[in-house]
């Protein structure tokens, strides 16, 4: 079906709702004379939080000049971010107007543009927003509520946690409060405001679905099922207090659009980051040096655990404080600092909001006894930014799979736990419709690891372009396999 034939079918269901409400609304309007209907009592009324809050939430548009593949320019700056964040292959790009080629070598360079939303942190225009809505920004451009803009200036992004600061020239702007989200219980009404699909100051509302969801990223997540598109990334969620408890970041859909499961990042997760992001531009993690894994109940049961629950070591790395502590693999850390480790990414959160430096104690369960392990945490090294296309480091050239492709960093091999694989840097024809999206890394070709992206060039100019192509791809912590069919004749 079309996106066309969607949204008239969309439109119709929502037809349908409006006059289910409106039948409501009389059915209501008929018994205003009798007093507190009990069907009625205690629905929330956001007018007031919308009012409160709205003023400090902001749209916030990205520019990025680019050197080739001008079509996300064409696209509609919500739907763009919608393809990039979904492996959603951008449209045919429309030909110039005089019949020529574009070769990408005009005075004007092409755009990608992008929309998202953030909120006010300070009255001298501090703002808060995803790291994901600002990266790789040339310009951005803020806009109030009131129609007024600004344009921003990066404080500082933080990719892991996705949390970022932008900055503009403003006085005696409104601010939003910071709630508590320890506080924050499930089945408790919040709202959103912000701009999907870049129509601003929009708001949804909904309940909290859980607390502390693991999706396999650094931080764990509210749950909620409040409407999030693109273009509401790094807005508020609010309590009913008026309060911010989240950043708006992520939604689970299998089709890009809302599926009632949204996700957001804390707000006192969040403000850590920021205040790192506010004093230094960037963040400062510790790091152990392991390789981790889950504890399965059968693994816990055969080794006399008893009960999955800590992170299993499967590596350590060479030099690393872990290995100077002597940790080794097949250990199971089932405390850090006394505190009891649930799952592996307990682990990997603990030691990450540690200061490098900082002396550790783990709890470590090996060869069917506990023992005490004193460490000394060291530094997680950033990522260096990645290569802009066009930049001197050149990734492998197009392919039948249609994939770009960059070797990873030293830094990124760390930060992944890797010792080989690469970096797609562009996903377009077969490998975007199979789903891959710049960031994936691609771990094996047909069953063969990949060392570099030279290595990997050689087998694809190998494979025979009429088969399926089997790859195994890290998303995150997540790995899964990825079948292409190749495009014969590229």
């Amino acid at each position: 079906m079309s996106s066309l034939g969607f949204q008239a079918q969309g439109l119709g269901w929502r037809r349908t709702v409006v006059a289910g409400w409106l039948g409501v609304s009389i059915a209501l309007s008929a018994g205003a004379a009798h007093a507190a209907d009990p069907a009625t009592r205690g629905l929330p009324d956001f007018t007031e939080l919308v009012e409160q809050v709205g003023p400090a939430v902001v749209n916030i548009r990205t520019e990025e000049k680019v050197h080739a593949d001008p079509r996300s320019a064409q696209v509609d700056p919500g739907l763009a971010e919608l393809f990039r964040r979904f492996g959603i292959p951008l449209p045919p790009a429309t030909p110039p107007a005089d019949g020529g080629e574009d070769n990408g070598e005009s005075d004007d360079e092409p755009l990608r543009r992008g929309v998202g939303s953030g909120f006010i942190l300070s009255a001298d225009g501090l703002i808060m927003t995803n790291a994901h809505v600002v990266s790789g920004a040339d310009d951005l451009t803020v806009t109030l509520p009131d129609k007024r803009e600004f344009k921003a200036k990066l404080v500082g992004a933080d990719k892991r946690s996705d949390v970022a600061l932008v900055k503009i020239e403003a006085k005696n702007l409104p601010t939003v409060k910071i709630g508590d989200v320890g506080k924050l219980k499930v089945g408790e009404w919040v709202i959103a405001i912000g701009s999907p699909f870049n129509f601003q100051n929009t708001v949804t509302a909904g309940i909290v679905s859980a607390k502390q969801r693991d999706t396999g990223e650094l931080l764990p997540f509210i749950q909620t099922d409040v409407a999030i598109n693109p273009g509401n990334s790094g807005g508020p969620l609010i309590n009913m207090r008026g309060e911010v408890v989240g950043i708006n970041s992520q939604i689970y859909s299998p089709s890009g659009g809302y599926a009632g499961i949204s996700f957001s990042i804390p707000i006192d997760e969040a403000m850590r980051v920021a205040d790192q992001l506010r004093t230094s531009g960037r963040v400062v993690r510790g790091r152990i040096g392991v390789m981790i894994a889950e504890v399965t109940r059968e693994v816990a049961e055969s080794i006399g655990l008893g009960k999955p629950q800590g992170a299993m070591v499967r590596g350590v790395e060479p030099g690393s404080p872990a290995e100077k502590a002597g940790l080794e693999a097949g250990d199971i850390i089932v405390k850090l600092d006394g505190k009891p480790l649930d799952k592996a990414s307990d682990l990997q959160r603990g030691v990450s909001a540690l200061k490098p430096g900082s002396k550790a104690m783990l709890q470590v369960y090996r060869r069917g006894g506990y023992k005490d392990v004193a460490i000394t945490v060291g530094e997680f090294e950033p990522d260096k930014p990645a290569a802009k296309e066009g930049d001197s480091a050149a990734p492998a050239a197009r392919n039948v799979l249609g994939l770009t492709v960059a070797d990873l960093s030293e830094a990124q091999k760390r930060d992944l736990r890797l010792k080989s694989g690469v970096q797609v840097t562009k996903a377009e024809g077969p490998a975007a419709k199979s789903g891959l999206r710049e960031g994936d890394v691609v771990l094996t070709l047909e069953n063969t690891e990949i060392r570099d992206a030279k290595q990997f060039a050689s087998l694809v100019a190998k494979l025979d372009k009429k088969a399926r192509v089997t790859l195994l791809v890290r998303r995150g912590e997540w790995v899964n396999y990825v079948i292409i069919q190749p495009t014969a004749g590229r």
